[in-house]
């Protein structure tokens, strides 16, 4: 669970404006390999896309992408692994799932009639 701590650098991370072009990208990228499904063989490529795909968008250097990447990464945003000689990148869907609940909280609140 995030705490209010975690959930600012959360959005720090996504006040970035190449970290949020970084960050709906990953969201909406055909995924290429999954990285934190425990399957194995064909059923492996599905989940995540590789740094180089991400940086091939974007005209920057891969070491600029990279630490865009590493600030998603510490924000709880993404989940990243190197499998082989590439490092694979995924939306880390707790978190999305976490703070999207948390929207919801707060849109019901304002909602909500005063006093109720």
């Amino acid at each position: 669970m995030l705490d209010l701590e975690a959930k600012a650098r959360l959005f720090k991370a996504l006040g970035h404006p190449t970290r949020l072009r970084i960050y709906k990208q990953v969201l909406q990228m055909p995924y290429v390999c999954g990285i934190h499904q425990g399957t194995e063989g064909e059923d492996l490529i599905r989940q995540a896309t590789c740094v180089g795909t991400i940086a091939s968008e974007f005209n920057y250097s891969l070491p600029t992408i990279s630490r865009h990447l590493k600030e998603l990464r510490e924000a709880r945003l993404i989940r990243m692994e190197k499998i082989g000689n590439k490092i694979y990148v995924e939306p880390d869907l707790e978190t999305l799932k976490e703070i999207s609940e948390c929207f919801e909280g707060m849109l019901a609140n304002v909602n909500s009639p005063a006093g109720s």
